[in-house]
């Protein structure tokens, strides 16, 4: 909004004005101003959350300090939301296709966790919202991301391809010949695969073996991928959503790392530099990444260590879907699994301990476990871990984690 009032004023030259054509600029205030709102309007929240009694309903897991956060107030991914959504709407250029994507997201996740949340509280239904209305939400939003950034014509990117060795053409220079490379401008899905120079997937290519009528359904194959990675990676924060600051701090370290691969991704230098795909328009997208760190930094400070206010699923199905979403439009999501491999260890223990559990049960007649707990977390609260150690080691692993994905830029 600040941006388009820039823009109507720029032509009086008031001084500092022109500050706001700064994605720098713009990004700064947007994470100051969401660190501002979670901290300052956190408490407000708090006290209006208790006043409603909308408090945490705690199931008997048999954990140490369990029964301490029974009434702790829930539903503060309420605060994140909104920590998010208003700077974006005033700093953020809100014609861009990459931003208006991201709020859907927001507000799409938002209200799917919302009502789960409510249930819970209101209903006194400790199930929640039914696990094939969030699968057909999640959907939803799959097909919402996917069949946009396939047919929109404002979503591009262009790469450098090499001329084939028959068709090259060497510019003598003072010692070596060069080969000419060809800047291509492609509207296909194609996607950074990491650990390879100049290898990259074209989703619309999965058919092409089946001719022509094969790469009519090329979209279908984009938009499963698609769906397939918002509702893992959203489930995957859910499930991770089980101590103080656990989900949230790791959220705000996958944050920065994808705040600086969308800066990277929207910069022609850099992104010739790094041999990775520029995307145009993207830049805009640091604007909103800059909103969701302050958003999640803004929250820890009432969510770490203990707990004063807990986000619920709306909190946590909302980071896990800001994250999958963004990483999709940048072209980066085959480094998820490195990236989230916190969220990934965690649903994959619990992905292990259900179905070990089944096949001992039915081979041998008694369920048997691998784990004390799923997920993860939990089995280290079982073995006897406090929670603030194993949150902060979470925490350590997750930003080892994300120095390893910014280092594939080189790794080729």
């Amino acid at each position: 909004m600040l941006f388009y009032i820039y823009e109507h004023l720029q032509s009086y030259n008031l001084p500092g004005l022109g500050m706001f054509q700064y994605i720098t600029f713009r990004s700064g205030m947007a994470i100051i101003l969401s660190l501002l709102i979670a901290t300052v309007f956190g408490k407000r929240l708090i006290g209006i959350l208790q006043k409603k009694q909308i408090g945490e309903i705690v199931r008997d897991l048999g954990l140490e300090g369990q029964y301490q956060k029974k009434g702790t107030p829930t539903m503060g991914g309420v605060l994140i939301i909104i920590s998010i959504l208003i700077p974006v709407l005033l700093f953020a250029r809100l014609d861009n296709v990459y931003i208006l994507l991201m709020i859907i997201t927001v507000v799409w996740l938002g209200t799917i966790g919302f009502l789960d949340d409510y249930i819970k509280v209101f209903k006194k239904d400790k199930k929640g919202l039914a696990g094939r209305f969030k699968i057909l939400g999640q959907v939803g939003l799959g097909l919402i991301v996917g069949l946009t950034l396939y047919f929109c014509g404002d979503v591009v990117a262009r790469i450098k391809t090499p001329v084939p060795a028959e068709e090259k053409i060497e510019i003598m220079q003072e010692e070596a010949p060069v080969a000419a490379v060809v800047v291509e401008t492609i509207k296909a899905p194609v996607t950074n695969v990491p650990f390879f120079k100049n290898n990259r997937i074209n989703y619309s290519s999965i058919f092409d073996f089946l001719g022509e009528k094969g790469k009519s359904w090329g979209w279908v194959f984009f938009v499963i991928v698609v769906t397939f990675i918002i509702t893992a990676v959203s489930n995957g924060a859910n499930m991770t959503d089980g101590l103080d600051g656990l989900a949230t701090g790791v959220s705000a370290i996958i944050g920065v790392t994808l705040g600086i691969f969308a800066y990277l991704s929207g910069h022609t230098i850099y992104a010739d530099y790094l041999n990775i795909m520029y995307i145009p328009n993207s830049q805009e997208l640091v604007v909103f990444m800059a909103a969701f760190i302050g958003a999640t930094v803004g929250f820890l400070w009432y969510n770490s260590f203990p707990a004063q206010v807990f986000m619920g699923d709306t909190g946590s199905l909302t980071i896990g879907g800001i994250i999958a979403v963004f990483s999709i439009l940048i072209r980066i999501e085959l480094l998820l699994p490195i990236l989230c491999g916190v969220f990934f260890v965690e649903s994959l223990s619990v992905i292990i301990q259900v179905s070990y559990f089944k096949y001992t049960k039915r081979k041998y007649g008694e369920g048997r476990r691998i784990f004390k707990m799923a997920p993860l977390h939990h089995h280290y609260q079982m073995k006897g871990f406090a929670e603030p150690k194993i949150v902060t080691r979470f925490w350590i692993v997750s930003l080892l984690l994300a120095v390893l994905t910014v280092v594939t830029l080189k790794i080729r």
